[in-house]
């Protein structure tokens, strides 16, 4: 196990952005010396000043003593050229993302520091492997990849290049780790962990969108508060950034040969070419102008109680339903599961989301009054959840069946009839790219969990997550949808085909 970098030990950071800063602020706290560079001189110094003042908004807090928040603004240093950064054991760069820039700067570094000097990259999409083609010792370059804010986000990405030394991963692992930040190994891929796994959490929302499954604030409410989820992709994009959010789809979707599983959405292009970006710009998928109403979810009317409830099976959603009806003092018989059913009500049968649609699954099962539930986080806290009804299925079925869902404590939201509704297809498809990402050596199922749960907050990570729901379950939705759809894009990881005929878990 290799040993973190001494706390004497210099840490350069090159540039003075927000990222760079950040960057800074972290190595200062945990010991080291730092020394911090940008072209601009005074920002720099500018940066510094920030710094020491978020040190003593930690002290007000009660996250830092005194002592330590001096002593650490004292270890801050500006440099005013680049030539200052000769003595330091690390080089962190945080400049523009450009792959010229950062040849360059690497390469006039490479003949100011000694050979032992470690150079890391905060880039978030662009090859490690190519920013390194240019140096005389590619060893000792690596991604040092923090999450914005660095000082509050808890993941970072060390991600090696083919020529990266794999001493230099782990002694950047060990210091990532000593400064108090969950490291995780990744192999030099377009968009290294996060900004690949997190590609279906926006595609398929757009997806969605795109097929009139829902409006935007419906999407996100539920899968804010049937999926878990911190914010809705919508509401997400919009913070990140329209453009920003769209250009690192069409990044990942170049970068591998424009592979459809990573296909851009024309409505988000729209947007962008109009120049609505979100909340920087004041309108993007919502509209955040002075007078400008909150969209609330599509919500269904209170419907009358069925007159007949029964829970079917054991499958952990029937098991939430009778918990909860019980918990509501609500009679309701029990029976078994002939066909996957988890209850009815009157002359509805309700299921989970498989990946069919509610017209499919009607057809195939002979039930015309067939309902669909989507995927929860815990069945037993949420507070929404989405539901469809088939094509044959009557507004009195569906009735029942939302009638049903609404005296267990759930909030409704109807979807049209799209194949896996919203939280299934989501976690399904980000389950599947992760399992790719293991599958191809880019990272460990661990790193990859730890990854989704720390750089976008996840409530679950997407393998565990699919260990939870059961991949036979995840690999029939991916299936489905593949049938349905015709596309490559859901075609399954080889890692999940071999699991789930295995019956075993990708956590072991």
């Amino acid at each position: 196990m290799s040993q973190p970098l001494s706390k004497d030990a210099l840490v350069a950071v090159v540039g003075a952005g927000a990222m760079g800063a950040g960057i800074a602020q972290v190595a200062a706290a945990a010991g080291h010396p730092v020394m911090l560079f940008d072209t601009c001189a005074k920002a720099a110094q500018s940066a510094i000043d920030g710094i020491r003042i978020q040190f003593e908004k930690m002290v007000i807090k009660g996250k830092m003593d005194s002592a330590s928040a001096q002593a650490a603004g004292l270890r801050l240093q500006s440099a005013s050229k680049l030539s200052d950064l000769g003595s330091a054991a690390l080089v962190v760069e945080a400049v523009v993302e450009n792959l010229t820039v950062k040849q360059t700067l690497f390469k006039d570094l490479e003949a100011l520091v000694s050979v032992d000097c470690i150079f890391g990259s905060n880039t978030s999409s662009i090859s490690i492997t190519a920013i390194a083609s240019v140096l005389k010792h590619p060893e000792r370059f690596a991604g040092l990849h923090f999450f914005n804010p660095a000082p509050l986000m808890a993941l970072v990405e060390v991600v090696s290049g083919l020529a990266t030394s794999a001493k230099v991963a782990h002694i950047l692992f060990a210091t990532a780790t000593a400064w108090g930040k969950t490291a995780v190994h990744a192999k030099s891929t377009p968009g290294f962990i996060v900004n690949r796994v997190a590609r279906p959490y926006y595609s398929e929302a757009l997806r969605l969108r795109t097929e009139g499954a829902a409006d935007c604030a419906t999407i996100d409410a539920v899968m804010r508060e049937s999926g878990g989820f911190r914010m809705g992709p919508f509401e997400l994009m919009d913070m990140i950034g329209l453009d920003v959010n769209f250009a690192v789809t069409r990044s990942v979707w170049n970068a591998y040969f424009n592979d459809p599983r990573y296909l851009p959405s024309l409505i988000q292009q729209e947007l962008v070419d109009a120049g609505f970006f979100g909340k920087k710009s004041g309108r993007g998928f919502f509209d955040y102008r002075d007078g400008a109403e909150k969209p609330e979810p599509q919500t269904e009317t209170s419907h009358k109680r069925p007159s007949r409830i029964v829970v079917c099976g054991d499958a952990p959603a029937a098991l939430a339903l009778a918990a909860r009806l019980k918990a509501a003092a609500v009679t309701f018989e029990r029976a078994t599961s002939p066909d996957d059913r988890i209850a009815e009500a009157d002359d509805a049968v309700l299921y989970i989301t498989d990946g069919r649609s509610a017209t499919q699954r009607s057809a195939d099962n002979g039930v015309p009054n067939a309902v669909l539930m989507d995927l929860a986080l815990d069945y037993n806290k949420a507070t929404r959840t989405a539901s469809t009804a088939a094509g044959q299925c009557s507004e009195s079925g569906f009735a029942g069946a939302c009638a049903l869902l609404q005296t267990c404590g759930f909030q409704v939201s109807r979807l049209s009839d799209i194949p896996g509704l919203a939280v299934m297809r989501t976690v399904a498809m980000l389950a599947n790219e992760a399992a790719d990402a293991v599958y191809q050596g880019v990272c460990t199922p661990s790193a990859v969990d730890d990854a989704m749960r720390l750089g976008v907050n996840y409530p679950l990570g997407p393998l565990a997550w699919a260990d939870q729901i059961g991949l036979v379950s995840i690999r029939k939705v991916l299936a489905n949808l593949g049938a349905l759809y015709g596309e490559d894009r859901y075609r399954i990881s080889p890692l999940i085909q071999q699991l789930a005929f295995q019956g075993k878990n990708i956590h072991g």
